[in-house]
């Protein structure tokens, strides 16, 4: 009850203060959003962005110093990377042997915090290093999935097996949980301009790694209304850093039926019709989401229609999509993010990037290739398995067929 009580109290209190910090100019050197565009220091700031989850994976200073200047050299302003590594206490002599990164350790419905040298240092040291090479990070508080301990593991942890995924969103024990931790990381570093904004989760949706329940499911706006409620939380404790979803950008057009054919049989489109648990328009509209994210990976989204002699292009339907955001998103007078993207092939790469890339810039919004792709790294030899199917392989940080690397130079020049 007393936690129940704590969560009500702040989300009142973020409520009550809402208007008053949203007229509150952020201090020198952080940037905020006015009448849809990004500034800094009262100027416009735009920006090609990067993704690195794995930088605070790192083991070696030198390392991490090494990527941020490899990240310079191609112009990136704005690096989006992992605020949470979350493992079980049965991996916890792995993880001390292998070195891998950990911040939370579960052994009960209570994680223990690790500020050691192989926990939250690791995360200071890139927070601290960013603005050395001017860039600035989006920092994510937790993982759809179960990728370096996402929300599932406060599932398995507090409301136990059985529970489906969308009960993080409602669950007042686990929702105190992941509000201590957003407490703890953004008490740490609110105060530095080297944060460009917080994000509440990589890809929120209805389902994870576990099924949906049906309290999630198209009309419920149940990941709205935890957007808005944990935005609102954020900003009762940090008035200057922007706030964002982290989300793919799924529609809920209710009143249309979005879809496709195939094999006779009509579709309804999983982007358009609610059912992954997003609203993006509604999303945009919230007072402390300061700015939209989307993602775009229609190679791994519509397989069945992917194929040759298709109607279906690749390149076109991400045309739609870029366009669909940037509309939404001059209508909420908010910046946008294309946060995400990938394609796997070199030749689908240099012909199709430049494509959307030239239409994100054509419509006033910053642009985040899936992923960042360093060379050079030197910690043990630089080959190291990391996590799952992570690893440096030759110095080169880990690759899942989408990285980019500065000696594929014509992908590279895309975004430098």
């Amino acid at each position: 009850m007393r936690n129940i009580l704590a969560v009500f109290l702040v989300t009142l209190l973020s409520y009550s203060t809402v208007q008053s910090l949203k007229t509150v100019s952020p201090p020198q050197g952080f940037v905020g959003q006015h009448n849809g565009q990004f500034q800094l220091n009262g100027k416009p700031f735009n920006f090609v962005g990067a993704n690195s989850y794995w930088l605070p994976l790192l083991t070696s200073t030198a390392d991490v110093d090494s990527t941020f200047k490899q990240m310079q050299s191609q112009g990136v302003k704005v690096l989006r990377t992992w605020g949470f590594n979350a493992i079980n206490g049965s991996e916890l002599v792995g993880a001390q042997q292998s070195g891998l990164t950990y911040y939370q350790v579960w052994n009960s419905a209570e994680w223990v915090l690790n500020e050691g040298p192989q926990g939250l240092q690791r995360l200071d040291y890139v927070v601290n290093t960013a603005g050395k090479y001017g860039i600035k990070l989006i920092i994510a508080f937790t993982n759809n999935w179960v990728g370096y301990g996402g929300m599932e593991l406060y599932i398995n942890w507090i409301a136990g097996a059985g529970n489906t995924h969308d009960v993080f969103y409602t669950n007042p024990q686990i929702i105190a949980s992941y509000q201590r931790y957003v407490t703890t990381i953004v008490n740490r570093y609110k105060n530095s301009p080297n944060v460009f904004a917080w994000e509440m989760m990589n890809e929120a949706r209805c389902l994870g790694d576990l099924s949906a329940g049906p309290n999630c499911v198209p009309g419920t706006e149940l990941l709205t209304k935890w957007y808005n409620e944990t935005s609102n939380f954020i900003r009762s404790l940090d008035p200057f850093h922007m706030i964002t979803t982290g989300g793919e950008g799924h529609f809920y057009w209710k009143n249309k039926n979005v879809g496709f054919w195939f094999d006779g049989v009509f579709n309804s489109d999983y982007n358009f019709n609610g059912q992954a648990g997003e609203d993006f328009d509604t999303e945009l509209t919230l007072p402390n989401v300061d700015f939209g994210t989307y993602h775009l990976y229609p190679q791994t989204w519509y397989p069945q229609l992917d194929f040759p002699g298709s109607n279906f292009t690749v390149q076109d339907w991400g045309l739609l999509w870029i366009q669909l955001h940037a509309d939404a998103a001059k209508k909420a007078n908010k910046p946008l993010i294309l946060e995400e993207f990938g394609l796997t092939g070199l030749q689908n790469k240099t012909e199709i990037y430049p494509q959307w890339v030239n239409l994100a810039l054509k419509t006033n919004h910053a642009i985040f290739a899936w992923q960042f792709g360093a060379l050079g790294l030197d910690e043990d030899g630089g080959n190291r398995p990391i996590k799952y199917a992570d690893a440096l392989i030759n110095g080169a940080s880990p690759n899942d067929g989408y990285a980019i690397y500065q000696n594929q130079t014509v992908v590279w020049n895309i975004f430098a």
